[in-house]
């Protein structure tokens, strides 16, 4: 039995937030802070790397661009090169496309 971890802490204003893995929209990359989207309109700065991130989420967590990370749970769609989230576009760098593509592919019906 695997126990999945379905959230975690941050650290932010001297405060540690809880954030449900699910409630992430996305997390776009400041340098050596990132801000995370969640679902209640929100962001938070965190000082972490997306290479650091990216290591510890859930797999339904994908980098589509150098600066952005998003969770496939909570795309919309997929219009070209953009993944529409709610109100915000993101784009899908030439270079994570294909791979992106792929996990998409796995979860088509």
């Amino acid at each position: 039995m695997t126990n999945k971890q379905d959230f975690t802490f941050i650290k932010t204003d001297r405060k540690l937030i809880k954030i449900n893995f699910d409630d992430i929209l996305f997390i776009k990359g400041l340098g050596n802070y990132v801000e995370i989207f969640v679902s209640s309109n929100k962001k938070y700065v965190y000082y972490k790397t997306l290479k650091e991130l990216i290591e510890n989420l859930p797999d339904e967590f994908m980098r589509v661009h150098n600066s952005n990370i998003v969770n496939l749970k909570n795309v919309d769609y997929v219009e070209d090169n953009h993944l529409i989230i709610g109100e915000h576009q993101i784009t899908i760098a030439k270079s994570y496309k294909d791979c992106l593509l792929n996990s998409i592919d796995k979860l088509l019906l």
